[in-house]
């Protein structure tokens, strides 16, 4: 893979988007955060600041292989309203490229249209946002997306996106060396 990017809005959870960012960084993947906004510091909701490596209008969107969209309140909400977001997303699904989001953040996905035809799962009750067939795996991949269901399934989620980004036995290597069983 070139480039991995996740998105953080304001009101992101922490778990979501950190737990991916380690282990992506630990497999040695070129993972960056970017600020939905001008701003590079983005706080979380819990009130957790993070500096962001790039904004949006720095992403090399032709080096990108995977675009990852953590949850959180009002996090996800945030994600859907940004024109950006909506359209680097509908970009990226034209394109084929790697789509994974965790807990309220498929149902970006699920509103763009962009998982019908396909099995995804995300916080529980709000199944109906997604537009496909609901799961209530800790994550489900199906095709080129991956989903997740919330911040207890954080890491789970990030093996996931290793798995895909680097290989299964990295993630393997990794599940075992931070003793996540």
């Amino acid at each position: 893979m070139n480039k991995i990017y996740l998105l953080l809005a304001e009101g992101f959870e922490e778990l979501e988007a950190f737990a991916p960012v380690d282990l992506l960084r630990r497999a040695g993947a070129a993972v960056e955060t970017v600020s939905i906004t001008p701003e590079r510091v983005v706080t979380g909701a819990r009130g957790i600041p993070a500096v962001a490596d790039i904004t949006l209008g720095e992403l090399d969107y032709e080096a990108m292989d995977m675009l990852i969209l953590p949850g959180g309140y009002p996090g996800y909400e945030n994600l859907g309203k940004s024109a950006a977001v909506r359209e680097l997303l509908l970009r990226a699904y034209a394109d084929e490229k790697v789509i994974a989001a965790i807990c309220g953040a498929p149902s970006v996905l699920g509103e763009l249209g962009l998982l019908k035809g396909h099995a995804a799962t995300c916080y529980p009750g709000m199944e109906e946002t997604l537009g496909c067939k609901a799961l209530t795996d800790k994550v489900v991949e199906s095709g080129r997306f991956i989903t997740s269901r919330g911040a207890g399934t954080a890491v789970d989620f990030a093996l996931a996106l290793v798995a895909r980004a680097v290989s299964a036995e990295q993630a393997e290597e990794l599940r075992k060396g931070i003793v996540y069983s």
